[in-house]
């Protein structure tokens, strides 16, 4: 499948090339992280309920995480740059479909889609990028691919904001369109043509389709629990028994197909376990914070959707410098180590965030997030470390594939949990509210009272202290979101250390290394 030095392009080309495969990166991750800030105006776009729209943001990133495991595939059968160009004007057409439709339903078919063939172009455009370098220069390659992993997420939130704002939500869609059909026209002619070696192994169809069926039951089930009372609802115990059926059903087909879609037998290496257990819980908290709280800053404390954004944007500061430097890092301490020390930091961070009390947002928030964005930016590089380490070379791939499944899964998964613990804890503080306010109380008077002097008359200063404390309660159910969230990773500290030793030998090879940094970095899609 390698391409010959003669074919290389060269020049002007060349230059182009990595531009157009720049971004055609950044146009994917940006479409994850911009869109989070859109969420509460999509909701009022379609006339939905806000739980509603995140169903549009989490059945996104299932087709995102389906997709990795099927571009290694075309990769492989069709060669890259073909599968690449039509997943680019795939992406165009479902964007042109999220831009122009009125019903939820054929909005939520649009986004699955364009989540699905910007999956694909991820890891098809690493390779393209990193094969078309020769072969003494690759780390370069690797280099300018790595600028254009962390950053764009992070610097996301507040144009998606901007951009929601300004221009409309469906914006972001009209601005893609033009976008992806240039990437895909220049990348089609500049490649057009180009040989490939194609490996002919038969696509496992029906481990895909089952584990496709998994995925989503699992989130319509997480989706749509709230509403319909969970078990109390014989549609969600008869979702949750077909899921069951389903997965045992996909765990028997793949352990007996020759080339399954998913490797699982990789779980009988404890430090890929452990690692893709770390992996898919901390980036389950981190993606569903991050997304919990963009939305009430908006709902509950009246944030625009750019101010929201912005709260996220010190985390850029230290995110990718950090990255850089953990690549070198973990070639010189135990793997445990640095994973046990990263989920330390973040259980700090969670718990800091814990005091939240909705005053001054800005100012309590932005160290937080400046610490966040250092933790996440250490966070992909050891884990990736320890998950990978035993395994033989022919098998790291598969295990890149399987992890990188699981951790934009879980990403999706904890955006719904998150609205979870918001739904369940917000109406236990507004009880505890009413029960330490009464009318026997002499500081629910006194509020009455502080109200009425500010210009409202008795029926109207009720009102607000019930919206104030609706606010109160929401600050307090994220409060409780993020304590767990510090418990859940101080366990996480202490499973580490349940693996191996995993420190990295020096004495590598140059391919050896470009190897290992490549799956590093398809590991840090966020």
């Amino acid at each position: 499948m390698a391409n010959s030095e003669d074919q290389k392009l060269q020049g002007w080309r060349f230059m182009l090339f990595n531009l157009c495969l720049g971004c055609s990166h950044v146009l994917v991750i940006f479409n994850a992280g911009a869109y989070i800030a859109m969420l509460p105006r999509v909701a009022a776009g379609l006339g939905i309920p806000p739980s509603f729209s995140t169903w549009t943001q989490t059945n996104y990133m299932i087709g995102l995480a389906l997709a990795f495991p099927v571009g290694g595939w075309l990769s492989r059968r069709l060669g890259e740059y073909r599968p690449f160009v039509a997943a680019f004007f795939v992406f165009a057409l479902a964007s042109v479909i999220c831009a122009t439709v009125t019903s939820f339903y054929a909005y939520l078919a649009g986004r699955i889609v364009l989540g699905f063939a910007g999956g694909l172009t991820l890891p098809l455009g690493q390779s393209l990028l990193i094969k078309e370098y020769p072969e003494q220069r690759k780390s370069i390659g690797i280099g300018v691919w790595s600028v254009f992993t962390l950053t764009p997420f992070t610097f996301a939130q507040p144009i998606g904001g901007w951009i929601a704002d300004t221009l409309g939500w469906r914006w972001l869609f009209w601005l893609n369109i033009p976008t992806a059909l240039v990437i895909g026209g220049i990348v089609g002619a500049l490649l057009y043509q180009r040989g490939i070696t194609r490996i002919r192994h038969r696509f496992d169809g029906v481990g895909f389709v089952l584990i496709t069926l998994v995925l989503f039951g699992i989130q319509t089930v997480l989706n749509q629990g709230n509403d319909w009372d969970w078990t109390n609802s014989f549609y969600i115990d008869g979702l949750i028994i077909f899921v069951m059926v389903t997965l045992l059903y996909w765990v028997i087909w793949e352990f007996s197909h020759r080339r399954p879609f998913l490797d699982i037998c990789l779980f009988a290496h404890r430090n890929f376990t452990i690692g893709v257990v770390i992996l898919f819980l901390g980036f389950l908290m981190f993606q569903g914070l991050l997304s919990m709280l963009i939305v009430q800053l908006q709902l509950a404390l009246g944030y625009s959707s750019f101010l929201a954004g912005l709260v996220f944007l010190p985390m850029a500061i230290l995110a990718k410098p950090v990255a850089s430097v953990f690549h070198e890092v973990v070639k010189y301490f135990d793997a445990r180590l640095l994973v046990s020390l990263n989920c330390l930091g973040f259980a700090a961070i969670y718990f800091w965030l814990s005091r939240f009390d909705g005053h001054d947002a800005f100012a309590q928030l932005f160290w937080p997030k400046v610490l966040e964005g250092a933790c996440l930016g250490s966070f992909f590089v050891p884990v990736t470390a320890l998950l990978l380490h035993g395994l033989p070379p022919e098998r790291t791939w598969r295990a890149v594939e399987l992890a990188s499944l699981l951790r934009i899964a879980a990403g999706a998964m904890g955006i719904t949990l998150q609205g979870i613990v918001i739904y369940r804890r917000v109406p236990v503080h507004t009880t505890r509210f009413a029960e330490t306010h009464t009318v026997f109380d002499v500081r629910l008077e006194r509020t009455l009272d502080t109200l009425m002097s500010a210009g409202f008359n008795e029926t109207t200063a009720v009102a607000k202290l019930a919206k104030l404390t609706g606010r109160d309660a929401v600050i307090h159910a994220m409060n409780d979101a993020f304590w767990m969230a510090g418990c859940l990773f101080i366990g996480l500290a202490l499973l580490v250390w349940l693996a191996n030793p995993t420190k990295l030998s020096i004495r590598r090879t140059l391919k050896q290394e470009q190897r290992r940094e490549t799956q590093e970095m398809l590991v840090e899609e966020p």
